[in-house]
């Protein structure tokens, strides 16, 4: 096998490490919790109380309520700050952006090995700096995906799983602090291993970005040899094309114009993914801000067993990287059946996202609803219903931006949807509050509630389907009638010979009919 071509290999498997075991750590936050009441974070909240029978209770929803706010910021700065990022990432490429990743993400654990209950509020920035550090490392690796040509989608929902599992992270923390490991110790060799992710950047990443389509001999890296210096080049002069060259000549007529960023911003397409994303999002992190008391309360405050099922959770999350996967497997399975009549290949990609998105949707509705039953070992399908489902979302996002969308816009439409939906995750506070404050901290009634809010999900599939039919029915009846209308004249060989489209140098055939094939439409629909 050629050198680059092991390190392409060399480079997902990487990237699968690092996502595994880095990125996503954020979203551990409940095995985190256990550990921090026991060194006694935010203790001074608990008070005591009068409950049944005039007996005295230590009540500590004050301090549930930080932890919860700790973890709401975070979570809100993980979706929201891909917005900036996703503008970053287009201007300055890979290099600058893992290597701000990293900076952020070493400060973050550093913070949080030096916090002590008296320096309680090292939490807040400690974990939103590993929150919007992981997500840049996700962000600069989402693209290896394009490594792999038809595997495309796979890679990208395998990569997004191993993120999701990595919130397994904060687990073995919790075990290593059980067997006697200080917190100090662990944050700290996390923080170290922030020299391997500055060696994967310079050795098995792109200085700026990883095209789609492949070009032939591309490279990257500084060791990949003599043709280090023209992959550069060709990255530097076609970033706009991602990677594809096009000769063209002087009475050459130009390729339909690219959709701009705001009429992709617009676009229903857009905005029901949107819808799609903000409503599931919203149910997962509250649901994993407020499992430790949810668990507290369905456990009547048994340690050893409110650590059992937490321990099971943070379990589970291990198997995102090998359910992500099969959201990947399912759309590429579904790209290969034949095309419809009129349909581009474009159109093909999106209508094979159409069942992953209803499974998506129909995975969180039963999470939702198993989170919703009071009953304690039922949680446990509620655990494997919720890994699943996180899975496929994320992985599901990324790769209908990939294939929707312009890929030069593909960081900022990211952003923008992640930054969107993340304001729209804010309301897990308010959520949090109301549950708390009027409910007397009873949240069936807010988790019905979701439940019927999550049902919203549903639309965006349908907006896909009907979205690849119409344009697809479209087609088909402009090319039914141009065949209808055109005349059919006899012509001499001389006429013939100047009907023929012009070819360029490189081979190319140039038409000024864009429906002349499905490779002019999908060429077309990946550049800007």
């Amino acid at each position: 096998m050629p050198t680059c071509g092991v390190r392409h290999w060399l480079t997902f498997a990487s990237g699968l490490v690092e996502c595994l075991c880095f990125a996503g750590a954020v979203f551990g936050w409940a095995s985190l919790v256990f550990v921090l009441k026991t060194e006694g974070y935010f203790s001074s909240l608990c008070v005591n109380t009068t409950g049944v029978n005039a007996t005295q209770v230590l009540d500590c929803s004050g301090q549930d309520a930080q932890f919860s706010l700790v973890f709401t910021i975070a979570a809100f700065l993980n979706n929201f700050m891909t917005l900036p990022i996703g503008f970053f990432f287009d201007r300055f490429g890979t290099t600058v952006s893992r290597l701000c990743g990293i900076v952020l993400y070493t400060m973050g654990t550093a913070m949080m090995a030096f916090s002590t209950p008296a320096l309680v509020n090292l939490l807040f920035p400690a974990l939103s700096f590993i929150a919007v550090g992981g997500i840049l490392l996700l962000i600069t690796n989402i693209q290896i995906g394009n490594l792999f040509g038809s595997h495309r989608s796979t890679i990208i929902t395998l990569l997004n799983g191993a993120y999701d599992s990595s919130s397994a992270l904060f687990f073995v923390i919790k075990m290593l602090h059980e067997s006697g490991i200080p917190l100090l110790a662990s944050f700290l060799f996390l923080a170290a291993c922030s020299v391997i992710h500055v060696l994967r950047t310079l050795f098995l990443m792109p200085r700026k970005f990883i095209p789609y389509l492949l070009p032939d001999h591309y490279t990257y890296g500084i060791t990949c040899g003599k043709s280090k210096t023209l992959s550069t080049e060709h990255i530097a002069t076609n970033d706009d094309t991602d990677g594809t060259t096009e000769e063209t000549t002087s009475d050459e007529k130009p390729v339909k114009q690219e959709k701009s960023l705001r009429e992709c911003f617009l676009s229903k397409l857009f905005m029901w993914n949107l819808v799609w994303l903000s409503v599931m999002l919203l149910r997962h992190y509250l649901f994993i801000g407020t499992l430790n008391p949810f668990l507290h309360r369905l456990t009547a405050g048994e340690p050893s067993l409110v650590s059992q099922y937490i321990n099971a959770f943070a379990i589970t999350q291990l198997c995102g990287v090998l359910c992500a996967p099969w959201n990947g497997l399912i759309m590429d399975r579904l790209k290969g059946k034949p095309r419809a009549a009129g349909e581009s290949e474009q159109e093909a990609d999106l209508r094979a996202s159409v069942l992953s998105f209803f499974l998506t949707a129909l995975q969180c509705v039963l999470f939702s609803i198993c989170a919703t039953i009071p009953y304690l070992p039922l949680q446990y399908l509620t655990f494997i219903l919720q890994v699943i489902n996180r899975s496929f979302i994320f992985g599901g996002n990324a790769a209908f931006i990939s294939m929707a969308f312009p890929s030069c816009h593909f960081g900022k439409l990211y952003g923008l949807v992640m930054a969107l939906s993340a304001v729209f995750s804010l309301l897990q506070y308010a959520c949090f509050a109301l549950v708390n404050e009027v409910l007397d901290g009873d949240p069936l009634y807010v988790n019905i509630g979701l439940t019927v809010l999550s049902l919203l999900a549903f639309i965006h599939p349908l907006s896909v389907y009907l979205h690849c039919r119409n344009l697809a029915s479209q087609r088909a009846k402009s090319n039914a009638t141009t065949l209808k209308v055109k005349p059919l004249n006899k012509a001499s060989p001389q006429q013939h010979m100047n009907k023929l489209p012009d070819v360029t140098a490189g081979g190319r055939v140039h038409d000024s009919d864009e429906k002349t094939g499905p490779h002019r439409i999908f060429h077309s629909s990946h550049n800007c």
